[in-house]
C-alpha cells in the first residue's frame, strides 16, 4: 500500500478528526518494528517495541465497513505482533467511537484508562480517548 492510498482511506474514515497525511504515513512505514496489515479498503498500522505493541491507527473506508475487514486486519496484526515478541498491545480510541470500541472489546481488549480531551476535532473541540490493552 502506498502512503497516498493509506492517507485517502484514513481521510474517508476519520471525518471528525484531522486525518493523517501521506507524508506522515511515509515517515512511519520504514521505521523499525512497524507493522501494516490489511489493504487500501481497511488497514491497521502499529509497531512493536521490545515486548509491547501499540496500535497507531486503524481505518476502514466507509464503503467497506461492516464486512469483517477491520477484524481480519486486527487478527493479523495481533499474530504478527506476538511473533515479534510482543506480550501486550495498547491503543487509544475515541471514547465516542462505539464501533471501534466494540471491535476491540470483542477481541478481548479491556479499557484500562482514559485520556480526557485527547483528540482534537476538526471544529476545534476535544474528545477523550479510552486506553485499551490486551495481553497476548
Amino acid at each position: 500500500m502506498t502512503p497516498e492510498a493509506l492517507a485517502q482511506t484514513h481521510a474517508a474514515a476519520f471525518t471528525d478528526q484531522r486525518p493523517w497525511s501521506a507524508d506522515e504515513f511515509a515517515s512511519l512505514l520504514p521505521q523499525t518494528g512497524v507493522i501494516l496489515c490489511g489493504d487500501a479498503k481497511s488497514f491497521i498500522l502499529g509497531r512493536v517495541i521490545v515486548d509491547e505493541a501499540e496500535v497507531l491507527t486503524l481505518a476502514t473506508h466507509p464503503d467497506h465497513q461492516r464486512k469483517g475487514l477491520a477484524q481480519a486486519a486486527l487478527a493479523q496484526f495481533l499474530t504478527l505482533a506476538r511473533s515479534q515478541g510482543a506480550v501486550r498491545v495498547f491503543l487509544e480510541v475515541a471514547e465516542l467511537n462505539i464501533p471501534a470500541k466494540a471491535l476491540y472489546l470483542n477481541n478481548n481488549f479491556e479499557i484500562i484508562g482514559n485520556r480526557p480531551r485527547y483528540y482534537v476535532t476538526k471544529d476545534g473541540g476535544k474528545i477523550g480517548a479510552d486506553i485499551m490493552q490486551i495481553n497476548l
